[in-house]
């Protein structure tokens, strides 16, 4: 009996200790990938050896539903992403808590953008822009120039050299798709991205797909988020990035959620983020993100982009960011129909009107110069305008994104789509066979 007590004795003397010396545990859901967060949490855990960072990776979309879908009783602390219309979506369903954030030296704008969500709700802590990165040796062997505008990627010498993943499946690769709708007009916009994509060769399934093969040589030029630019070319791979003219610099943002587990520690980790020291460590060369306290750019490396003091990035487009949260999902299933589910149905037009195109150039022929223009404009038409994607009551409809074509959607969406996707495929059928004829000519 006395060994028993003098054992329990000890073991709850040990189980207290061990307790009293326990590392809180902060719940981090984000879309970034391991070689960003793993830095930054070894970074943040010896600066704070009491806590503790639990990364769950999911993609954007997958990161929203899942704060969405455990609310009632929540597990996560922190919600951690690039897209700032994600962070209004949960702000809007109220789940993101209102904290008060201590830092230094960070400006109240990038640009012209808010660096932080005026209601509170959510911190800007990087800055991110959208463009183009290509592989040097890639080109080389293919005899291609790089491509620094969007416009650049149209042009019939990239069909086959490009990658891109599709905005449904990526919260960055959603706001690059906006950005130009938003900075070239919905027309002008959409119209840019079929003629880029007709020269796809692939829509990846995640965003880190891109980076991935343009590293490898898989494809010469990939659309990405300027840090996989940048952090691969601090690799070591043959590669380099481009901002476009027309593009948007917005922050990459961080929240606490709401009703977290751990909201003091949370709210660490946010403030850590902020010091120096971890703005530092965003020059990492895995992770290599735009600062947002102007002081840190005195150690970055050499050619190290400065928005600071280059007005230039990001100024031609004011991004809207309600705008775009308002027909988030439309846009996604847009660019789903006509893009990523026809995409060789859209390559064949593209090429053929190239094709075509490259034979008249200079030419005199009226009547193929006609077909070809007949067959762009079928290449180019929408299925809905502007305002139809800004009408609350039409945007709503879209409730949920595929992973492919063939998954279950809503009676109302899906009827929508099938509609849409009638009319593109009829499209392009018929742009291809004008282009067809023009070439024959």
């Amino acid at each position: 009996m006395k060994f028993t007590l003098r054992a329990s004795v000890a073991a709850l003397a040990l189980s207290t200790a061990s307790a009293a010396f326990a590392a809180d545990k902060v719940v981090v859901v984000t879309s970034f990938p391991s070689s960003m967060t793993g830095p930054i949490e070894a970074a943040f855990e010896a600066a704070n050896p009491g806590i503790d960072l639990e990364i769950l990776n999911k993609k954007t979309s997958a990161g929203v539903k899942y704060i969405q879908e455990i609310s009632d009783a929540n597990t996560a602390d922190i919600f951690w992403a690039s897209a700032p219309d994600a962070f209004e979506v949960l702000k809007g369903d109220g789940l993101l808590a209102d904290v008060a954030i201590k830092s230094e030296g960070i400006p109240e704008k990038i640009g012209a953008y808010p660096m932080n969500d005026p209601d509170g709700k959510y911190f800007g802590f990087a800055a991110a822009g959208y463009g183009i990165m290509w592989n040097e040796r890639y080109l080389k062997a293919n005899d291609l120039a790089p491509a620094k505008n969007w416009a650049d990627l149209k042009d019939a010498a990239y069909h086959g050299h490009v990658g891109m993943s599709a905005p449904s499946r990526s919260g960055t690769t959603h706001l690059t798709v906006e950005t130009l709708l938003q900075g070239e007009g919905w027309d002008k916009g959409w119209s840019e991205w079929k003629w880029i994509a007709g020269n796809f060769s692939t829509v990846t399934e995640r965003s880190f797909g891109v980076p991935d093969g343009v590293n490898t040589g898989n494809f010469g030029l990939g659309i990405v988020i300027d840090f996989f630019g940048f952090s691969s070319k601090a690799s070591g791979f043959p590669v380099d990035f481009a901002y476009p003219e027309v593009t948007a610099l917005v922050p990459a943002n961080i929240a606490v959620v709401n009703n977290a587990p751990n909201a003091g520690s949370a709210q660490a980790f946010v403030e850590y983020l902020l010091t120096p020291e971890g703005q530092e460590v965003l020059l990492d060369p895995a992770i290599m993100r735009l600062p947002i306290n102007p002081a840190t750019y005195s150690n970055a490396p050499k050619g190290f982009p400065n928005p600071f003091e280059d007005s230039s990035i990001g100024a031609a487009v004011k991004f809207d960011v309600a705008k775009s949260g308002a027909r988030y999902n439309l846009v996604n299933s847009m660019f789903d129909v006509m893009i990523t589910y026809r995409l060789d149905d859209l390559r064949a037009a593209v090429g053929a009107v190239q094709k075509a195109e490259a034979k008249h150039t200079g030419g005199d022929n009226a009547e193929a110069k006609a077909l070809i223009a007949e067959a762009r404009a079928l290449i180019d038409a929408n299925p809905i305008d502007e305002a139809k994607s800004l009408d609350a009551d039409f945007a709503a409809i879209f409730t949920k994104k595929r992973k492919k074509a063939t998954d279950e959607v809503g009676e109302r969406q899906a009827e929508v789509e099938q509609q849409w996707d009638t009319m593109v495929v009829e499209n392009y059928r018929k742009a291809k066979e004008l282009a067809d004829k023009a070439a024959g000519m």
